[in-house]
Protein backbone atom coordinates (compact mmCIF):
# COMPACT_ATOMS: atom_id res chain seq x y z
CA UNK A 1 0.00 0.00 0.00
CA UNK A 2 1.80 2.92 -1.01
CA UNK A 3 1.87 5.77 1.88
CA UNK A 4 2.73 9.69 1.66
CA UNK A 5 6.52 9.26 0.79
CA UNK A 6 4.93 7.42 -2.54
CA UNK A 7 3.15 11.11 -3.62
CA UNK A 8 5.80 12.12 -6.09
CA UNK A 9 5.35 8.45 -8.01
CA UNK A 10 1.46 8.38 -7.24
CA UNK A 11 1.32 11.96 -8.75
CA UNK A 12 3.22 11.12 -12.21
CA UNK A 13 1.37 8.05 -12.19
CA UNK A 14 -1.76 10.39 -11.95
CA UNK A 15 -1.15 12.56 -14.30
CA UNK A 16 -0.21 10.02 -16.64
CA UNK A 17 -3.29 7.97 -16.16
CA UNK A 18 -5.19 11.27 -17.09
CA UNK A 19 -3.56 12.06 -20.25
CA UNK A 20 -4.70 8.51 -21.40
CA UNK A 21 -7.97 9.92 -21.43
CA UNK A 22 -6.97 13.54 -22.86
CA UNK A 23 -7.00 14.95 -19.66
CA UNK A 24 -3.98 17.01 -19.56
CA UNK A 25 -2.78 18.62 -15.69
CA UNK A 26 0.97 19.61 -14.94
CA UNK A 27 3.10 17.97 -12.56
CA UNK A 28 1.91 20.09 -9.81
CA UNK A 29 -1.79 20.36 -10.32
CA UNK A 30 -1.34 15.81 -9.78
CA UNK A 31 0.94 17.06 -6.67
CA UNK A 32 -1.69 19.04 -5.26
CA UNK A 33 -4.38 16.31 -5.80
CA UNK A 34 -2.15 13.50 -4.73
CA UNK A 35 -1.57 15.68 -0.94
CA UNK A 36 -5.50 16.36 -0.74
CA UNK A 37 -5.98 12.22 -1.31
CA UNK A 38 -4.07 12.13 1.47
CA UNK A 39 -5.58 14.47 3.65
CA UNK A 40 -2.94 17.58 3.46
CA UNK A 41 -4.05 20.87 2.64
CA UNK A 42 -1.45 21.80 -0.21
CA UNK A 43 1.50 20.02 -1.47
CA UNK A 44 3.96 21.85 0.48
CA UNK A 45 2.66 21.08 4.12
CA UNK A 46 2.88 17.08 2.22
CA UNK A 47 6.30 17.80 1.08
CA UNK A 48 7.31 18.68 4.56
CA UNK A 49 5.71 15.87 6.58
CA UNK A 50 7.81 14.15 4.19
CA UNK A 51 11.23 15.47 5.21
CA UNK A 52 10.59 14.68 8.69
CA UNK A 53 9.63 10.96 8.21
CA UNK A 54 12.64 10.66 6.15
CA UNK A 55 15.42 11.62 9.21
CA UNK A 56 17.33 9.50 10.89
CA UNK A 57 15.57 8.82 13.51
CA UNK A 58 12.48 7.70 11.24
CA UNK A 59 14.56 5.29 9.75
CA UNK A 60 14.51 3.72 13.14
CA UNK A 61 11.27 1.32 12.86
CA UNK A 62 10.24 -1.95 14.93
CA UNK A 63 8.30 -4.74 14.02
CA UNK A 64 6.18 -7.04 16.19
CA UNK A 65 7.95 -9.33 18.46
CA UNK A 66 7.56 -12.87 17.61
CA UNK A 67 7.40 -14.84 21.18
CA UNK A 68 9.04 -18.08 21.25
CA UNK A 69 7.55 -21.16 23.24
CA UNK A 70 9.45 -24.04 24.42
CA UNK A 71 7.91 -27.34 23.27
CA UNK A 72 9.47 -31.07 24.41
CA UNK A 73 7.40 -33.44 21.66
CA UNK A 74 7.04 -32.11 17.72
CA UNK A 75 4.39 -34.41 17.33
CA UNK A 76 2.53 -32.94 19.75
CA UNK A 77 3.19 -28.92 18.66
CA UNK A 78 2.51 -29.92 15.44
CA UNK A 79 -0.99 -31.97 16.71
CA UNK A 80 -1.78 -28.15 18.63
CA UNK A 81 -0.42 -25.31 16.44
CA UNK A 82 -1.11 -26.41 12.76
CA UNK A 83 -3.81 -29.30 13.39
CA UNK A 84 -5.59 -27.79 15.96
CA UNK A 85 -5.34 -23.65 15.27
CA UNK A 86 -4.25 -23.71 11.73
CA UNK A 87 -0.85 -22.56 11.76
CA UNK A 88 1.37 -22.91 8.87
CA UNK A 89 5.19 -24.26 9.44
CA UNK A 90 7.21 -21.60 7.98
CA UNK A 91 10.37 -23.08 8.44
CA UNK A 92 11.47 -25.62 10.22
CA UNK A 93 15.61 -25.76 11.66
CA UNK A 94 18.31 -27.97 13.24
CA UNK A 95 21.45 -28.11 13.79
CA UNK A 96 21.90 -31.66 12.75
CA UNK A 97 20.62 -35.18 13.08
CA UNK A 98 19.41 -35.76 16.28
CA UNK A 99 19.56 -32.38 17.51
CA UNK A 100 16.30 -30.31 19.21
CA UNK A 101 13.65 -28.30 16.29
CA UNK A 102 13.25 -24.89 16.14
CA UNK A 103 10.91 -23.34 13.87
CA UNK A 104 7.89 -21.10 13.24
CA UNK A 105 4.56 -21.07 12.84
CA UNK A 106 2.25 -18.46 11.95
CA UNK A 107 -1.51 -17.84 10.68
CA UNK A 108 -2.38 -14.91 9.05
CA UNK A 109 0.09 -11.58 11.20
CA UNK A 110 0.37 -14.26 14.46
CA UNK A 111 3.93 -15.57 14.16
CA UNK A 112 5.41 -17.84 17.26
CA UNK A 113 8.48 -19.74 17.32
CA UNK A 114 8.60 -22.83 18.48
CA UNK A 115 11.91 -24.40 19.94
CA UNK A 116 13.37 -28.06 21.21
CA UNK A 117 16.46 -25.67 22.87
CA UNK A 118 16.68 -25.67 26.10
CA UNK A 119 17.03 -22.18 27.26
CA UNK A 120 15.22 -20.57 24.51
CA UNK A 121 12.39 -19.92 26.49
CA UNK A 122 10.85 -21.26 29.80
CA UNK A 123 7.49 -23.54 29.30
CA UNK A 124 4.32 -21.30 30.66
CA UNK A 125 4.86 -18.56 28.84
CA UNK A 126 2.09 -16.31 27.52
CA UNK A 127 1.65 -14.20 24.28
CA UNK A 128 -1.18 -11.86 23.61
CA UNK A 129 -2.51 -11.01 20.11
CA UNK A 130 -4.96 -9.02 18.66
CA UNK A 131 -7.52 -10.28 16.10
CA UNK A 132 -10.58 -9.96 14.00
CA UNK A 133 -12.89 -12.97 13.98
CA UNK A 134 -12.64 -14.22 17.90
CA UNK A 135 -16.17 -15.72 17.59
CA UNK A 136 -15.18 -17.38 14.49
CA UNK A 137 -11.83 -18.82 15.71
CA UNK A 138 -13.71 -20.08 18.61
CA UNK A 139 -16.58 -22.04 16.34
CA UNK A 140 -14.01 -23.17 14.06
CA UNK A 141 -11.63 -24.61 17.02
CA UNK A 142 -15.11 -26.10 18.76
CA UNK A 143 -15.73 -28.29 15.53
CA UNK A 144 -12.70 -30.06 15.84
CA UNK A 145 -13.38 -31.27 19.59
CA UNK A 146 -9.83 -31.24 20.48
CA UNK A 147 -9.24 -33.94 22.81
CA UNK A 148 -7.00 -31.44 25.42
CA UNK A 149 -8.63 -28.10 25.19
CA UNK A 150 -12.13 -26.77 25.06
CA UNK A 151 -11.29 -23.10 24.90
CA UNK A 152 -13.93 -20.40 25.99
CA UNK A 153 -14.74 -16.71 25.43
CA UNK A 154 -14.69 -14.09 27.96
CA UNK A 155 -15.90 -10.69 27.57
CA UNK A 156 -12.48 -8.66 29.13
CA UNK A 157 -12.77 -4.88 29.71
CA UNK A 158 -10.08 -4.47 26.78
CA UNK A 159 -12.22 -7.09 24.63
CA UNK A 160 -13.68 -10.63 23.69
CA UNK A 161 -10.90 -12.86 24.32
CA UNK A 162 -10.23 -16.79 24.12
CA UNK A 163 -7.01 -17.90 25.73
CA UNK A 164 -5.77 -21.44 24.35
CA UNK A 165 -2.74 -23.53 26.08
CA UNK A 166 -0.97 -25.82 24.75
CA UNK A 167 0.74 -28.97 25.37
CA UNK A 168 3.53 -27.55 27.36
CA UNK A 169 1.71 -25.27 29.43
CA UNK A 170 2.36 -21.80 26.99
CA UNK A 171 -0.58 -19.99 26.56
CA UNK A 172 -1.66 -17.72 23.66
CA UNK A 173 -4.89 -14.97 24.45
CA UNK A 174 -6.34 -14.40 21.27
CA UNK A 175 -8.28 -10.99 21.66
CA UNK A 176 -10.99 -9.18 19.70
CA UNK A 177 -11.77 -5.30 20.42
CA UNK A 178 -15.13 -4.19 21.00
Amino acid sequence: MRDMRDAKLMARTLKAELAKSNLEISHSQALELVARQLGFEQWNILAARIDVEETPQAKISFEPPIPIFRIFDVDKAMEFYRDYLGFTVDFEHRFGENFPLYCQVSRGACVLHLSEHAGDASPGAKAFTWMRGVKSFHADLTVKDYRYLKPGLENAPWGLQMTVTDPFSNRIAFCERV
